[in-house]
């Protein structure tokens, strides 16, 4: 109860305002309805149901189209009803129809034809009886070869004519009425104002006598008895009399005919006639309506030539069936076994069809529908299922390339997270490394220091530091890590830890560079791999006796720019992390007043041009002495764009470096 009535206010909300109108005028209609309520005003309001109705009606088979057709499986199932079983049905429809209407022309034939052989056999009759009243001799009377004529019609047609009445008569007004000028008359006559005791089948013929003109009449009652001889493969007959409608009398049903109209007079029905015992359950009635044509004959000598007659019956197909394959002949056999071996073959084919159709419907929606129950899988994170291909058809070959999509998906997913916990390392080695950067610059009087260092990567292998040892004493170092990225970092940090431990400690300021260096090369040695090196260049500035100390191993020759020209400052020996004991030179020189030092990286001076051209050392002190009078970081951020600007490219190869430092 309680999912009924969630499931019914879930779709309650869905109704828009309008919906709801028209279904409370539904309701209320109905009310008024089922009430009786009169009223004008009430009358309009089940006006308005009915219109509100109506509109709900379409609304829902639109809902319900919508829903229905959601499915694919229902889809195909509609598709297939309207691409095979629609036109089979119209066609079977159709084919039962057309039976149907042939079946009644057949049976209208029949009832047609009996009476028209009826009409034939009185008028031989009469014509017989008129060449034999001439052949006769003339020793027989008139009325005694009269009664012999008449009483040999009747022996021989009896049976067929039932009640057959043969008059001789001198009165020849009936014949000139329906014959039109003719010598003869055979038909239907309708005479009086009885229809019902008038209608008979008649034949009239003019008899030429010695003494004057006599006709023979052979007139046929059509009585129920009559009706009950004729058409035998048909079940009941009913004769309808028509007569003229005048539009006073009470309306029935009409019946129009040259122009006239009428209406039912009275009926004649078949005697002993019934509907035949059905042979299968498809043997199904067929209602038969025929016209007749009859002749009437009013008393005051009106004469209507074509007053309609309408025969109605019913008969069994079977029963019509069998009268139509009486005339097959010899064959007739043969071609009832063709016929229904057609059928069989026909309902073996639309069998197969229709088992065919259901099985590639359940196949094509089964793997949809596991295609959608996999999606489900994957919308949910589960990217280890499978779709089970049983046949290698398209249909599996989607299913066998959904399997590979979802794995190569959670691959990609794999390989992301590997990613994301990768960048989560290098984010959190950027942060270690930013840490060892120098934070705070150094205060000694007469020293201004800047520096700006450009990662190629989210990591840099460049290295430099500011180190106070002294109130008067400032160690400045730049180093380049071989290689890039985390291996590079670690290295840095093993670097700038043995820098530090080796440069804070006490009486350092008067440590000779060399052999500090010398100290930081054992380190790499013993801590590091074959592989691993890294240039390096340190110097140590007394603000005092503006005496600069430098030791550079390896690395690219920091250069010391004094009114317009610069010095390099090469002193030193190879990389560091390669040879244990190798014995390193320490360069010292006296620094002229406002003088500009200046380290690098190799990043610095390696961008190329379109051409291949290096930027190169000597452009670059070319850069600095331009610029040698501006502030450190004025003349840090100059030399690197002078650089990018050299490369006509924002990407880097190389982690970019560069210390400016004002020695005043």
């Amino acid at each position: 109860m309680k999912t009924f009535l969630a499931s019914l206010k879930k779709n309650w909300s869905r109704l828009s305002w309008l919906e709801v109108v028209c279904a409370i005028l539904v309701a209320l209609g109905l009310l008024v309805e089922l009430f009786g309520i009169n009223g004008r005003v009430f009358r309009f309001l089940e006006f308005l149901a009915v219109v509100a109705g109506v509109y709900l009606i379409v609304r829902f088979v639109g809902w319900w189209r919508s829903r229905l057709l959601w499915s694919l499986r229902n889809r195909l199932i509609v598709a297939y009803l309207f691409i095979a079983v629609v036109p089979i049905i119209s066609i079977v429809i159709l084919v039962v129809l057309a039976a149907r209407i042939l079946y009644s022309q057949l049976g209208a034939y029949l009832l047609y034809e009996d009476i028209r052989q009826r009409l034939e056999m009185i008028a031989d009759i009469a014509q017989h009886i008129a060449i034999a009243h001439k052949t006769l001799p003339p020793s027989i009377t008139e009325n005694e070869s009269e009664r012999i004529l008449a009483a040999q019609s009747h022996a021989v047609h009896e049976n067929e004519l039932p009640k057959l009445e043969i008059e001789f008569s001198s009165d020849l007004s009936l014949l000139q009425k329906v014959a039109q000028g003719k010598n003869s008359f055979t038909g239907l006559l309708q005479e009086g104002d009885s229809p019902s005791e008038s209608l008979s089948l008649i034949s009239l013929r003019r008899i030429e006598d010695s003494k004057e003109p006599r006709c023979v009449v052979l007139r046929v009652p059509v009585k129920p008895e009559f009706l009950s001889t004729i058409a035998p493969d048909l079940g009941v007959i009913q004769l309808n009399l028509m007569e003229n409608y005048e539009g006073t009398a009470p309306q029935g049903v009409l019946y129009s005919s040259g122009g006239k109209q009428y209406r039912v007079a009275d009926r004649i029905v078949a005697s002993n006639r019934a509907l035949q015992t059905p042979m299968f359950w498809l043997d199904s009635p067929v209602n038969v309506v025929s016209r007749l044509d009859s002749v009437f004959v009013a008393k005051d000598g009106r004469v209507d030539p074509a007053r309609p007659l309408l025969a109605v019956s019913n008969g069994r197909p079977s029963r019509l069936n069998a009268r139509i394959f009486t005339s097959l002949g010899e064959l007739r056999s043969s071609y009832v076994i063709f016929f229904v071996l057609v059928i069989i073959i026909f309902l073996l084919i639309e069998a197969v069809a229709w088992t065919t159709g259901i099985v590639l419907t359940r196949r094509i929606t089964r793997a949809v529908a596991d295609l959608y129950k996999a999606t489900q899988f994957v919308q949910s994170g589960e990217f280890s299922h499978r779709i089970q291909v049983e046949r290698r058809d398209q249909l599996g070959a989607l299913g066998d390339s959904f399997n590979q999509m979802t794995s190569s998906i959670g691959t990609l997913i794999e390989e992301q997270n590997k990613r994301q916990r990768l960048e989560n390392e290098i984010s959190i080695a950027r942060e270690v490394q930013n840490q060892l950067f120098p934070s705070t610059l150094p205060s000694v009087p007469g020293v201004e220091i800047e520096a700006i260092c450009k990662a190629a990567r989210s990591v840099s292998g460049d290295y430099y530091d500011f180190i106070q040892l002294s109130p008067t004493h400032v160690a400045i170092a730049i180093a380049d890590i071989s290689g890039k990225g985390i291996s590079a970092a670690l290295l840095m940090a093993s670097l700038q830890a043995a820098l530090r431990s080796q440069t804070l400690t006490a009486g350092s300021e008067s440590l000779s560079t060399a052999e500090l260096v010398a100290r930081l090369n054992k380190h790499l040695v013993r801590n590091t791999g074959d592989d691993r090196f890294a240039t390096f260049f340190i110097a140590v500035y007394d603000s005092v006796s503006r005496t600069l100390r430098y030791t550079n191993a390896g690395h690219l020759p920091s250069f010391l720019i004094c009114n317009g020209s610069a010095h390099l400052l090469d002193k030193g020996g190879m990389v560091l992390g390669v040879l244990d004991d190798y014995v390193y030179e320490q360069g010292e020189l006296q620094v002229s007043p406002d003088s500009l030092l200046i380290g690098y990286s190799d990043g610095l001076v390696e961008p190329e041009n379109v051409y291949g051209e290096e930027f190169g050392i000597a452009r670059l002190k070319e850069a600095a002495i331009r610029v040698q009078h501006a502030k450190p970081l004025m003349v840090a951020e100059s030399l690197m764009a002078a650089a990018e600007e050299w490369a006509g490219t924002p990407e880097q190869a190389d982690d970019m470096t560069v210390i400016v430092t004002r020695l005043r």
